[in-house]
């Protein structure tokens, strides 16, 4: 997930000046993207090409893993407000991370034999949930720990912050790629071991310089481990709740989980993502401590992340399905060279540096004149792109014969539209989450956000599973549907996030009174 801010960074970086803690964290992030968007450019790719998975079994871990990502930030959240602060809890997380692409080296060192192959493949992505669930939520946390309550920069410096993720995004499948999407399945392993190496840097960078950079305008340590004599509400950033109260909901969790796997066929991993993503939040929002105006500001943050839920499931489809259409349907071929399929989620990203300060100084336009969007109809404008863009690649292969490859340029018109579309809808992403949530929920409800995140890329693997193949007995089917063919499947997204901008549309004025005065 990427957002940009409101001014251009080239004005940010000369009239603005920003803690140097900031660029710190630019640095580690951006290392840390590299190592997972490098990983993830090959990952579908190893699991069909060296594993010989089929494309839906593929698709389904793709899913699944993605998923749990974004599910762990949860408990990465609640254990750096209540035991280990934000620079414990970001430490482990990248040792956590750096040993699952290590052990996703040797999946791939050992890809001939199934019997050690898959164990090491599936300890090395355990170890990158549990390590991004640590590291996620609370180096973005920090980037706002840096500046005072209120203080008008902090756009600015989540746009900077995440022009370093744009930018290990960008190189990440270009370095990952180049060296492990070689044609030789046997080379997918430097592939992971690039990524390995990158998370390496980003927590050495870290390490060697937080406790110098990593501090209030004061000069106060920020990310510190909450003070032992603090009571539990306070370290926490909520009440105690009392165990009959906890028993409830560990009950409710369990219910929905039931329900969501014996009624709704969501498999484990799935029932368990889905029914979190609804008990979580709700739990979080029933704190008798919270106010009616905080209420109804954290309930804008859910009302959102529902929404952003369609967003990323289409938009996810970059490292599963589009990964496979790059691969099999796609002329690759500049020059009588052959471009790695690994290669087109870069795209994305260069368009993401090229275009944002562009927005930026489009939106600061706007806001000018007093025309700028609201944040909830940027969010519905960025829906609306996604729609678009797909609806443009499934006419280009309507009534296509399987056989027939199209042109590149089908890919880079879906990439393109995909990014005016996340450019309308991340900036209002986790700056909003710092805004609208009390400060003593921050880390716990940037959790929260990440557990549309999470739902969204389970989400994204279920739909991945339903891309045709003609090696399959029968056709898909969604929604009563069959799949017969491209032009289905990519109408899928459509209808999908187009539905969905209609629907925010309607809601922005209502959600607006709700965030009480917050742009």
């Amino acid at each position: 997930m990427r957002r940009t801010g409101s001014m251009s960074v080239e004005s940010l970086m000369r009239a603005t000046t920003h803690p140097k803690g900031l660029y710190l964290l630019f640095f580690t992030e951006m290392w840390e993207r590299f190592s997972y968007y490098g990983m993830r450019a090959i990952f579908a790719l190893f699991m069909i090409k060296a594993l010989l998975f089929d494309k839906a079994l593929a698709s389904e871990i793709y899913g699944s893993y993605t998923g749990l990502v974004y599910l762990t930030p949860l408990i990465g959240g609640y254990m750096a407000d209540r035991y280990w602060g934000n620079r414990k809890a970001i430490l482990v997380g990248g040792l956590l991370m750096a040993a699952g692409h290590f052990f996703m080296f040797l999946s791939a060192s050992n890809y001939r034999d199934l019997a050690v192959a898959q164990p090491l493949l599936f300890l090395g992505l355990g170890l990158l949930i549990f390590g991004n669930g640590f590291f996620k939520p609370n180096i973005s946390t920090m980037v706002g720990q840096l500046y005072p309550k209120g203080d008008k920069r902090i756009d600015a410096a989540f746009t900077i912050f995440y022009m370093g993720i744009n930018l290990g995004a960008f190189l990440a499948p270009l370095v990952c790629g180049w060296f492990g999407d070689t044609g030789n399945v046997a080379d997918f392993k430097w592939g992971f071991l690039a990524a390995c190496v990158g998370m390496i840097i980003s927590v050495l960078s870290f390490e060697s310089l937080k406790d110098k950079l990593m501090v209030t305008p004061g000069g106060t340590a920020i990310g510190m481990a909450p003070a032992k004599k603090v009571p539990p509400e306070s370290a926490a950033g909520s009440s105690a709740m009392p165990l009959a109260q906890r028993l409830v909901w560990a009950a409710a969790s369990l219910g929905l989980f039931a329900v969501m796997y014996c009624f709704l066929d969501s498999g484990v991993i799935g029932g368990i993502i889905f029914s979190t993503t609804i008990i979580g939040p709700l739990a979080i929002i029933a704190d008798k401590a919270l106010t009616f105006a905080e209420k109804q500001r954290i309930g804008v943050i859910y009302l959102l992340a529902f929404f952003v839920i369609f967003f990323w499931a289409a938009f996810e489809q970059a490292g599963a399905s589009l990964t496979f259409f790059a691969e099999e349907q796609t002329d690759r071929n500049i020059a009588g060279m052959e471009i790695p399929a690994s290669f087109f989620p870069s795209i994305n990203a260069v368009l993401i540096i090229v275009l944002a300060p562009l927005f930026a100084m489009l939106w600061a336009f706007l806001g000018r004149r007093g025309w700028e969007p609201s944040s909830p109809a940027k969010q519905a404008l960025g829906l609306l792109f996604l729609s678009v863009g797909y609806l443009v690649i499934a006419f280009g292969v309507k009534g296509l014969d399987p056989s027939i490859k199209v042109s590149m340029m089908w890919l880079f018109g879906l990439y393109l539209l995909h990014t005016v579309g996340e450019l309308c809808l991340s900036p209002i992403g986790l700056a909003l989450v710092v805004k609208l949530a009390p400060a003593k929920f921050v880390s716990l409800l940037m959790g929260v956000w990440f557990l549309s995140l999470a739902a969204a890329s389970k989400l994204a693997g279920i739909l991945s599973a339903l891309y045709p193949d003609p090696a399959l007995p029968e056709a898909p089917e969604f929604a009563g549907f069959e799949i017969t063919g491209l032009f289905e499947f990519f109408m899928i997204f459509v209808m999908l996030s187009g539905i969905a901008s209609l629907i925010l549309f309607a809601l922005t004025k209502t959600l607006q009174k709700m965030m009480h005065g917050v742009r």
